[in-house]
C-alpha cells in the first residue's frame, strides 16, 4: 500500500474515533456539575428558601430563593456548567444586596436535582421555574439572568415570555458554533446533540437585552458575545465590554457593577 494512501487512512481512522468520542462524551464535556447529598443543608449569609420543582417526566429540580425586605422586582437567574447551588448561591447574594430577590435553580443532575439531561429538557425546566416565579411577581417585575451556559438558556426562555428585562454575561453566538471552534477538524454540526442558538432566540426577544462580556475570555470568546449583540434586531440593546475581564473574574471590575447598578436601577426600565 502506498504511503500516502496508508497516511490517509490512519487519518481518517482518527477523526472517525475523535468524532465517535465526542458524539458519546459531549455531555461530559459541555456540563461539568458537581453533586450534593439531599440531606445537604445550604448556609448563606441572607433570607432564603430552598425549593423543589417536580416535573412531568420524573425529574425533580432544586432550587434557592432569595428574598429581601420590599423587593425591586426578582432576578431569575440561570447558572453556568460546573458546579452546584452551594457555589452559585454564594454568587447571586450580591444581586440580594442590590434590593432583589433572586431565583437561581440547579439544572438535572447538578447539586441535588435529579432527571434525564436534553437540550429541551432545559428549556423546559427553565420554564417551569418561570412560571413559578409569575405566581408570585408581576411579569414585569421579573429579569431573566444567564450567565456563560445559561445565557442560551435564558435566551430561549425571554423568546417565549415577555419579561422586564434579559442580562446576559459572558454569551455565545451558540453553542455549536463554540464547539466547532474546539474542534475545526470535525464534522460538530451533525455530531453535537446540544446546539443551542441563543443569535435565533434572541431575535424573537422584545424586552431590552444588555450584555457584559470581557475581552479577554478564553472560554466564550468576546467575538462571539459581539456577534451575538450584532446580531440582534431588538434596538433596545446594550453591550458592556469589560477591558482584560475574562470569563470567571468579571465581577472584579468596576464597569460591570457600574453597569448592572445602572440596568438594576427601576428607573433605567425604558
Amino acid at each position: 500500500m502506498p504511503k500516502l494512501k496508508r497516511f490517509g487512512i490512519i487519518i481518517a481512522s482518527i477523526l472517525i474515533l475523535l468524532s465517535i468520542m465526542l458524539y458519546s462524551f459531549q455531555e461530559k464535556l459541555i456540563f461539568l456539575p458537581t453533586k450534593l447529598t439531599q440531606d445537604h443543608v445550604y448556609t448563606f449569609n441572607a433570607d432564603f428558601d430552598e425549593i423543589f420543582l417536580d416535573t412531568t417526566d420524573g425529574a425533580r429540580l432544586n432550587a434557592l430563593h432569595f428574598y429581601t425586605d420590599n423587593p425591586k422586582g426578582l432576578i431569575l437567574y440561570f447558572h453556568g456548567n460546573a458546579g452546584d447551588l452551594s457555589r452559585w448561591g454564594e454568587i447571586v447574594l450580591p444581586f440580594v444586596d442590590l434590593g432583589y430577590d433572586v431565583l437561581v435553580m440547579d439544572y438535572r443532575n447538578y447539586g441535588k436535582s435529579t432527571g434525564k439531561l436534553s437540550e429541551q429538557a432545559l428549556y423546559q425546566d427553565a420554564q417551569l421555574f418561570y412560571t413559578y416565579a409569575k405566581e408570585k411577581y408581576e411579569e414585569n417585575n421579573i429579569i431573566v439572568y444567564g450567565r456563560s451556559l445559561g445565557t442560551g438558556i435564558a435566551s430561549q426562555l425571554t423568546s417565549q415570555n415577555r419579561p422586564q428585562k434579559l442580562i446576559l454575561e459572558t454569551p455565545f453566538y451558540s453553542l455549536s458554533e463554540i464547539a466547532q471552534e474546539r474542534f475545526p477538524f470535525l464534522p460538530v454540526s451533525y455530531l453535537l446533540r446540544y446546539k443551542i442558538p441563543s443569535y435565533q432566540f434572541l431575535q424573537r426577544v422584545n424586552c431590552p437585552v444588555r450584555i457584559f462580556h470581557g475581552t479577554n475570555d478564553n472560554v466564550v470568546p468576546y467575538a462571539s458575545g459581539k456577534k451575538l449583540y450584532d446580531s440582534i434586531s431588538n434596538g433596545n440593546k446594550k453591550i458592556y465590554t469589560i477591558p482584560n475581564g475574562n470569563h470567571n473574574n468579571l465581577s472584579d471590575f468596576e464597569i460591570y457593577w457600574n453597569g448592572i447598578q445602572k440596568e438594576l436601577d427601576p428607573a433605567s426600565i425604558k
